[in-house]
């Protein structure tokens, strides 16, 4: 696990595990897992402690996938 954001970092660069899950279609607690076990890379809100995921981690783990299903095929 990650630490929480930079704090001189922008919080819109960092979607939330609701979106994240909606925009991969997938539940909420798969996406949890792929984090815990390293697949994507997870923040913490230093706030409330809520999972945060970077928006360019979320685009390399999208491009990761779409690589590893073309040479599937």
């Amino acid at each position: 696990m990650i630490a929480g954001p930079n704090p001189h970092e922008n919080l819109s660069e960092y979607v939330n595990t609701a979106k994240v899950a909606q925009i991969l279609a997938v539940a909420r607690n798969t996406l949890r897992k792929w984090a815990e076990q390293g697949d994507i890379p997870v923040h913490r809100n230093p706030a409330n402690g809520y999972r945060l995921f970077k928006r360019e981690d979320l685009m390399r783990f999208l491009k990761k996938i779409d690589q590893s299903s073309t040479f599937g095929s």
